[in-house]
């Protein structure tokens, strides 16, 4: 009995070595090739096609040095403000989360830094499973390991979520600014990065007061912004 477990655990042990090597083996190869999808992706094209099969996402990729220098700014003051800092995971900023959750008796917020969102973009489901977040965790490692801050930031904007099928910053600036993501002013910059958090809600009505006023906030915070260069 004790033989056939012993095994049964050797396998099951094996089994998440082959799952986590398969990880690194992806993180490893983007780093020099740029993503054509993403499991966040898929999943949303899945979604869409249920309704129209013909559906595509819109999606085109930018290089880092093409991206609008207010826009970088914007969304690590909005998202992740000590992302030039930490190591892939901004401690506080989770206490604080833990602390808001605890008071309003329901999760409304995350903590998440870009390099944490970026691991589930490219690999997981938005499922908040203890399961899922312990392997969010495992990959923001290996990301913050293998990869520099500029290209973690640059496959970010490139692939998060701006809208129903709208991914990346250049489809998110052409789909609502009617501009490429090179030519974003401050105040463009500011309101897609305050859409962020829940995109697809947010589109709807980009120019709400709440979004007018956050815009305004992170317009405010925008040139105290590190960035990687």
């Amino acid at each position: 009995m004790w033989r056939w477990t012993l095994r049964g655990l050797a396998l099951l042990v094996l089994v998440m070595l082959l799952v986590q090597l398969w990880y690194l083996g992806w993180v490893a190869w983007w780093r020099f090739v740029n993503p054509g999808t993403t499991s966040f992706m898929d999943l949303r094209l899945a979604e869409l096609r249920e309704k129209k099969p013909g559906a595509e996402l819109r999606h085109q990729w930018q290089p880092y040095e093409k991206l609008s220098i207010h826009l970088k700014r914007a969304v690590v003051a909005a998202e992740d403000d000590k992302f030039i800092d930490h190591e892939g995971f901004d401690w506080e900023g989770i206490q604080k989360a833990m602390e808001k959750n605890e008071k309003k008796g329901r999760i409304v917020a995350g903590g998440s830094t870009i390099s944490q969102q970026l691991a589930k973009n490219l690999f997981l489901s938005a499922s908040k499973t203890p399961w899922r977040k312990a392997q969010e965790a495992v990959i923001t490692l290996m990301l913050e390991t293998m990869w520099d801050k500029r290209r973690i930031l640059e496959v970010y904007l490139n692939v998060v979520e701006w809208g129903d099928g709208i991914f990346g910053a250049e489809a998110a600036a052409r789909r609502y600014f009617g501009s490429s993501a090179s030519r974003l002013g401050p105040e463009q910059a500011a309101r897609l990065a305050v859409m962020l958090p829940a995109p697809r809600r947010f589109e709807k009505n980009p120019y709400s007061a709440y979004l007018n006023g956050r815009t305004q906030l992170i317009l405010g915070r925008m040139n105290y912004a590190t960035v990687p260069q």
